[in-house]
């Protein structure tokens, strides 16, 4: 097949050509299996039980599986890199532990945020993946560390003592990571989000919280994948572009499913956004439109990945499809 038709075929790929669960169920594992490792029981005073509460055994793991994903999506490595004479064997062992050392690292970051957005000073929630959450398991003090420390080992992983991880991409995972976490990206959000309780905000405004606290870092994640490859500018607009959209689609349908789902299917509690008085986009646009947008957005996700010029996108639309028509 040529690779103009090979392009044409791929784009035209949707969830229904992929087998999703297969997919997604080994690279679980095989994240699992590395937070396990990295994730050690032996810290001092009982922390490394509450950071391996925190994190392992529950989650999609969707920010890991965007993160694999996308680093497939761009691991065929061009011709110009192989006619450097560089080895492509052990070029392909470098992106795929920098993939795996970047999925953890932004799963480290999600876990963390939801330890300290489950206090008392935040949302003061006591239900997380169906189980006590981490401040109810282990005490205020006890959770406020363990966040502290998963955040702290997210970097560390991405910086590792040899040199399985170019320096360069080691940089570039960092920046991308910091940025979808801090004030320009996740805290920030979250400070909207506390700000705007009984506030009533607009359309854009909205828009732009949902942006920060939850769209940041799953952008974040599927960049961070394409760092670990070579894509051309054009892809990696594109991907920014799908990242933004599945981001903003997954937080919409967050606020549909706190007034849709119950608290068993959601495995945290259902209805804490309407009892907060907190903005939501069913609140401001009501649950037929809010569902409709989050039908659009998946359609712009699906767009920006025709566009991209990737050989094979079918588990980044996968991963979309599941993002805006998931039951949690």
């Amino acid at each position: 097949m040529s690779e103009s038709l090979l392009n044409k075929s791929s784009a035209s790929m949707t969830s229904t050509d992929f087998d999703l669960p297969s997919w997604s169920r080994a690279r679980q594992l095989r994240v699992e299996q590395a937070l396990s490792a990295w994730v050690a029981p032996d810290v001092p005073a009982g922390l490394g039980e509450a950071m391996r509460y925190a994190v392992l055994d529950g989650g999609k793991r969707l920010r890991p599986l965007l993160v694999l994903a996308a680093s497939e999506a761009v691991a065929p490595l061009d011709a110009a890199t192989l006619r450097a004479g560089l080895d492509e064997a052990a070029l392909r062992a470098g992106l795929d532990e920098a993939a795996l050392r970047a999925a953890c690292a932004v799963e480290l970051i999600h876990a963390y945020s939801l330890v300290h957005d489950d206090m008392p000073c935040m949302d003061n929630d006591v239900l997380r993946r169906g189980k006590p959450t981490v401040h109810v398991q282990f005490g205020e003090a006890r959770a406020l560390l363990a966040g502290d420390a998963l955040q702290a080992l997210a970097f560390e992983l991405l910086t590792p003592d040899d040199d399985a991880v170019s320096p360069t991409v080691q940089a570039q995972l960092c920046r991308l990571l910091a940025r979808a976490a801090g004030s320009a990206g996740m805290a920030g959000g979250q400070a909207i989000d506390l700000a705007s309780v009984g506030v009533k905000l607009s359309e854009p405004q909205l828009r732009e919280m949902h942006r920060l606290k939850t769209g940041a870092l799953l952008q974040g994640s599927v960049m961070m994948g394409a760092a670990c490859g070579a894509p051309s500018a054009a892809a990696l607009q594109a991907l920014s572009t799908y990242g933004a959209a599945i981001g903003l689609a997954f937080q919409v349908v967050d606020d549909i499913l706190d007034v849709t789902a119950d608290s068993a299917t959601l495995g945290k509690t259902a209805g804490k956004d309407a009892e907060q008085d907190k903005p939501t986009y069913v609140s401001l646009l009501g649950l037929a439109r809010s569902q409709a947008y989050a039908q659009e957005l998946l359609a712009q996700a699906d767009d920006a990945l025709k566009a991209s010029g990737l050989h094979d996108t079918r588990a980044l639309r996968a991963l979309a499809d599941m993002v805006v028509n998931r039951a949690n």
